[in-house]
């Protein structure tokens, strides 16, 4: 099947896109460090032309993820974020007069996440469709990429003005061009944008460098499985690899010259010398603390109800279990088994070996976000081949897989729209979203910046997204392929379907109740709520201004 087919945007993914422009998970009096440290950045460079944050600090307020050398406060984090966003608050500033302190807080950062983080992500779906496209039928693909927008991490930390998404959107990027190239489809200089997006996705975040690690072996099975002699293929892959250093070159440059003028060396990042030394145990030994696995954080990093990876998005897990229908795909399909492998096994081994504590206040074990869309095409793979299938083990794995595809969305999504999830909570969804919910507590959207306000607002987001969630069940439930034997009779066939959708609902059940279970309803749940139902946003009955009046 071709990638390059024309298609108009289908219906799922317009929803897909109408949920991403609409929610706006923030809550001010929370002090989002993670997200202010790199808009407090960004106003520094504009406001004060320098990189450290004293000045900033002192005018707009102290918040966290610092660092701090020679009396100077600087941004922890890696840099280019705050270098992207720092244009976005100077047309912010001249739009409202050009004063210093002519732009609010709540501006800033609807702004920055639609430019940085949401948009972006939106291309990357297009890019994930297009992709899957390649392997199985565009209906299938339509499913898995909405499933993989709405019920993985990739929803959270668009959500949120952090860096994971970007490094997964960066990290997707540079596959997508390996991809194209090793298919004759781009020719070979189209590794100078892999490179770009793979440096720009370290200079994102430190932690993307595990993902090159997984495109570098991408690559070299690629090109070394591919035609020509030995020799001719060990050409094109030094070639292939001197154009992608090329592409990457001026973004780790430009990463070594800002930790040198921050920190007095190229390679001293800003964990290095974190201002709260409470955080600093967790960076030290090993690299960026990174040390020996401990099976304790690799099982809460997995399967914890309150953020594990495969606990908010179990279809993943079915993914996992794709691996085998990879490699069954033959040798167009090795480099991205490997690929998959490699990066599991990096993935895996970080989240076991850096403090699980650390993840904190987050939606599911966020430095895993850029591993998540790699795990796409095993799913999409399997659940095409059950889809094919006539066997009742078929009808039972595609129940699983859709029923597994329908919590993911709307797990994660539901806990994306409030998106700080504090570590005291026993289960995310039943001990602190669920509640909020039924206490009137909705998300705040951009219809509430409109003038719709909570509980409609709110409750049109979530419809859309059980709409979305039953929408991807559908498609996943439903027999045909490409490769699909002729159909069964209309009985036969209605009966087979009401055995998948029986699998499916028990799917659902089984993976809910195993999140309910876990909720302890104990005084951190009611401490936690509390604090969230003090702080939100768009109480019921509130609108939203994204321009308040400031002094």
């Amino acid at each position: 099947m071709s990638a390059d087919r024309p298609r108009e945007v289908p219906k799922l993914l317009l929803l897909v896109g109408v949920l991403y422009l609409v929610a706006f998970p923030y809550h001010p009096g929370l002090r989002s460090p993670n997200e202010l440290s790199r808009l407090w950045e960004a106003r520094a460079l504009v406001e004060y032309h320098v990189l450290d944050l004293n000045q900033a600090l002192r005018d707009y307020g102290y918040v966290g993820d610092l660092a701090f050398k020679d009396g100077k406060y600087y941004l922890s984090k890696a840099p280019l974020l705050s270098f992207l966003a720092a244009p976005i608050y100077w047309g912010l500033r001249a739009a409202s007069g050009g004063r210093r302190f002519s732009v609010p807080e709540l501006a800033q950062v609807y702004w920055s996440r639609l430019l940085l983080t949401v948009l972006p992500t939106l291309y990357a779906l297009w890019l994930v469709r297009k992709f899957l496209a390649a392997y199985v039928a565009a209906p299938l693909a339509d499913a898995v990429t909405a499933t993989y927008a709405l019920g993985t991490l990739a929803l959270s930390y668009s959500l949120l003005f952090m860096s994971h998404q970007t490094t997964a959107v960066l990290l997707f990027s540079a596959f997508f061009a390996l991809w194209r190239v090793g298919r004759g489809e781009w020719r070979d200089r189209g590794a100078v944008l892999a490179g770009a997006a793979a440096g720009a996705a370290i200079a994102a975040e430190y932690t993307g460098a595990l993902g090159l690690l997984g495109l570098v072996v991408f690559g070299a099975v690629q090109v070394l499985g591919g035609d020509g002699t030995r020799r001719e293929r060990l050409v094109r892959l030094g070639r292939i690899a001197g154009l992608a250093t090329l592409g990457a070159l001026p973004f780790v440059a430009g990463l070594m010259a800002y930790h040198q003028a921050c920190f007095g060396h190229p390679l001293h990042s800003g964990y290095k010398y974190l201002a709260d030394v409470a955080y600093q145990p967790w960076h030290l030994g090993g690299f960026l603390g990174i040390r020996t696995p401990d099976p304790r954080a690799f099982a809460l990093s997995l399967f914890s109800p309150l953020r594990g990876l495969f606990s908010l998005s179990p279809f993943l897990l079915v993914g996992v279990a794709g691996l085998p229908t990879v490699w069954r795909g033959g040798k167009p399909l090795r480099p991205a088994f490997w690929m998959c492998a490699v990066l599991l096994a990096g993935y895996g081994y970080f989240t076991s070996s850096f403090d699980y504590v650390s993840w904190g206040w987050t939606t599911g074990p966020r430095h895993l976000t850029p591993l998540v869309p790699f795990l796409l095409l095993p799913f999409a793979l399997l659940v095409s081949k059950l889809r094919a299938g006539t066997r009742f083990g078929d009808r039972v794995g595609r129940g699983v897989a859709a029923g597994a595809a329908a919590v993911s969305v709307l797990v994660t999504g539901a806990l994306s729209f409030v998106n700080y999830i504090p570590d005291s909570v026993s289960s995310a969804l039943f001990s602190l979203v669920v509640p909020l919910y039924r206490e009137g507590y909705l998300p705040p959207t951009l219809l509430a910046v409109l003038g719709v306000p909570n509980p409609g607002s709110g409750a049109a987001l979530l419809a859309g997204l059980l709409a979305a969630a039953i929408w991807v069940a559908v498609v996943m439930l439903r027999p045909g392929s490409e490769e699909a034997a002729a159909p069964a009779p209309a009985a036969r066939g209605r009966a087979e379907l009401v055995q998948a959708v029986a699998v499916a609902v028990l799917t659902a059940g089984a993976c809910l109740g195993l999140l309910a279970f876990a909720a302890r309803d104990d005084a951190g749940d009611a401490g936690a709520k509390s604090l969230l139902e003090s702080v939100w946003l768009a109480p019921t009955g509130r609108t939203i201004d994204l321009w308040p009046k400031q002094r």
